[in-house]
C-alpha cells in the first residue's frame, strides 16, 4: 500500500478549508496551519452575552455551488447546515425619502419595476443579458484554471459571448436597460459585492445582480459561521490536522520544488505540495523569493468600516438586509477610489439577520451590523479618533434616512476597521476581495491557482482565481483541487 501523499495548507479561511476538505477526499494527508486561534478566515464570529453575529459574509448567493462541495466529499449540505430562503431581500431607502423592497416574488418585484420605470422590459432584457453571461462563466471561468487552454467545447461557448453589451462599462451599459434613478442606485450597488465601483467594473459583471435575482439570497440558521463549524466537523471526520496559533515562518523548498514549511516556534513539516490560502505575495515572503508583489494600492477592493450593536429590545417591523443610499452615489465612489478617503455621506448597509433569526440573540434583543464601504488606503490612520469621526457620518447617513434611534438600546458593540481588517487577515489596506475588478484584466485575469516558478505550489482564495465572494472561493477550491489532482497524483 502506498504511502499518502502530505498536503499542507497556510491558512484555515474558506478556501483553505474547503480544498483540505476536497485533497482529503481524493485519499490525501491534509494539515492545516492558521496563524489566528480561529479557523474561517473573514467568515468568522463574535459572540457576546447571548448575542451571536457573523463578522464577515452576511448573504449566501448560489448555494449550488455550496451543495457541490458537500456533494464531491460524500455528503449532503443539508445534513449540516440549513439555509433559510428570504422572501426579502432588501429594503432600499434613498436620500430623498423614496423606499422600496427588493422582493424575493419575482412577480412583486416586476410590480415594483414597473412602478419605478413605468414597464418591465428593460429590466428583463437586462436579466437575460445576465443569464447568457452566467451560462458563459460556468462552462469557462468558473470551471478551470485560466492556465488551461479552452478546449474545443469552451471556444463554442466563448463564441456565443454577447461583446457589444458585455465588455462595456457596467454602469454605462447597465443604463442602456435601466432608465429609473432609483433602480440604476440599486443596480450601482451590486458592483460593491465584488468590491469595485460600477463606474470602472465591466458589463459583464451584470451577472452579479442576475445570480440573485434568479436565485435569491439565504441566510443560515444560526449564522454563516455554522458553515465552518460544520467543515470543522467534517474535518475531524476526516482526520485533517488542523494547526492554530500556528504562524509560518517559511515555505520550505529545495531549489524550485516546495518540501513543506516551517512554523514560527521551529516545527518543520514535510509535505509533497503547499498551498497559500491568502495573498500570493505573501508566498513571496515565505520562499525568500523576489518578484510576487503585492496587490498595488490601485487596484485593491474596497475595504470597510463595520460596527456591531448588540441591541436590547425586538425589532420585528425592521428588516434583515437594509440599504440606506446617500444622496451623491457616484460622488461617493469618487471619493472611495480617486480620492482613497472614506465618503462624506456613505451608502450604509444594516443587516440585522436576528429579524430572521432568533437563535442568534437572547430573549428579545436584535443583532445589527452596520458597514460602510471604505478605501483599501494603508496610509490611512484608523486611531479612536479617526473611526468615531466616521462613525458619526455612518449614524448621521441613518438618522437623515429616517431610521429609528437605536443607541439608547445598545447593549455592547464592536467595531472593525479597514485597519483592523488588514492586521487581522494579513489584506492589503483591508481589502475585502483582493484586486477590484476595473476593466477586463482586474475582472477576469486574476493570479493563477498554480504557481509558475515553484513545483508543488498552489493558491486558493479570494485573492487567486476566479475572484472574491463566498461562491467564487468555493470555485477557487474545486480548481486548485483540479490542478493538484492533474498535476501531484
Amino acid at each position: 500500500m502506498s504511502k499518502k501523499k502530505t498536503a499542507v495548507v497556510i491558512g484555515a479561511g474558506l478556501g483553505g478549508m474547503a480544498l483540505a476538505l476536497r485533497l482529503a477526499s481524493q485519499g490525501w494527508r491534509v494539515v492545516i496551519a492558521e496563524r489566528s486561534g480561529t479557523p474561517g478566515g473573514k467568515m468568522n464570529r463574535w459572540t457576546t452575552e447571548g448575542y451571536t453575529f457573523d463578522t464577515g459574509p452576511s448573504l449566501i448567493t448560489m448555494p449550488e455551488v455550496f451543495q457541490e462541495l458537500y456533494h464531491s466529499i460524500g455528503t449532503d449540505m443539508r445534513d449540516h447546515v440549513e439555509l433559510m430562503a428570504l422572501t426579502r431581500q432588501v429594503h432600499y431607502t434613498f436620500d430623498d425619502g423614496t423606499t422600496c423592497c427588493q422582493s424575493a416574488s419575482l412577480p412583486e418585484w416586476l410590480d415594483t419595476v414597473r412602478a419605478l420605470e413605468g414597464q418591465t422590459d428593460g429590466f428583463m432584457k437586462y436579466m437575460e443579458l445576465g443569464a447568457r453571461l452566467h451560462e458563459i462563466s460556468k462552462a469557462t471561468f468558473f470551471a478551470r484554471s485560466t492556465l488551461e487552454p479552452p478546449g474545443k467545447e469552451t471556444k463554442g461557448v466563448l463564441s456565443n459571448m454577447p461583446l457589444l453589451r458585455g465588455w462595456g462599462n457596467y454602469h454605462k451599459e447597465m443604463c442602456h436597460f435601466i432608465k429609473n434613478p432609483y433602480l440604476r442606485m440599486i443596480f450601482d450597488r451590486y458592483m460593491t459585492y465584488v468590491g469595485s465601483s460600477p463606474y470602472q467594473a465591466p458589463g459583464t459583471l451584470c451577472v452579479v445582480p442576475y445570480v440573485e435575482y434568479a436565485q435569491g439570497g439565504w441566510h443560515v440558521r444560526g449564522g454563516l459561521y455554522e458553515i465552518i463549524r460544520s467543515f470543522l466537523n467534517l474535518m475531524e471526520s476526516m482526520d485533517i490536522e488542523l494547526h492554530l496559533n500556528a504562524p509560518v515562518a517559511k515555505i520550505l523548498h529545495e531549489g524550485k520544488t516546495v518540501k513543506g514549511i516551517r512554523l514560527e516556534g521551529g516545527e518543520c513539516i514535510t509535505a509533497d505540495t503547499v498551498i497559500m490560502n491568502g495573498d500570493t505575495a505573501n508566498a513571496g515572503k515565505l520562499l525568500g523569493a523576489e518578484g510576487y508583489r503585492s496587490c498595488p494600492p490601485e487596484q485593491r477592493s474596497l475595504s470597510g468600516l463595520i460596527f456591531l450593536f448588540a441591541l436590547r429590545n425586538r425589532h420585528p417591523d425592521w428588516h434583515h438586509h437594509q440599504v440606506l443610499f446617500s444622496k451623491n452615489y457616484q460622488h461617493e465612489f469618487a471619493q472611495l477610489f480617486d480620492e482613497h478617503v472614506f465618503p462624506d455621506d456613505p451608502t450604509i448597509y444594516v443587516n440585522m439577520p436576528s429579524i430572521t433569526d432568533r437563535s442568534l440573540t437572547p430573549g428579545d434583543g436584535e443583532v445589527m451590523f452596520v458597514m460602510a464601504n471604505a478605501p483599501a488606503n494603508d496610509r490611512l490612520k484608523w486611531d479612536a479618533s479617526a473611526t468615531e469621526a466616521a462613525k458619526q457620518r455612518v449614524l448621521k447617513r441613518l438618522k437623515s434616512s429616517g431610521f429609528p434611534e437605536f443607541e439608547h438600546e445598545i447593549v455592547a458593540s464592536d467595531a472593525w476597521t479597514p485597519e483592523r481588517l488588514q492586521c487581522t487577515y494579513d489584506m492589503p489596506g483591508g481589502a475585502i476581495y483582493g484586486r477590484n475588478s476595473h476593466g477586463k484584466k482586474n475582472a477576469f485575469v486574476r493570479p493563477f491557482n498554480k504557481d509558475l516558478r515553484y513545483q508543488g505550489l498552489y493558491y486558493v482564495g479570494g485573492s487567486t482565481h476566479p475572484g472574491g465572494g463566498t461562491p467564487t472561493v468555493l470555485m477557487s477550491a474545486r480548481i486548485t483541487a483540479n490542478l493538484i489532482k492533474k498535476h501531484e497524483q
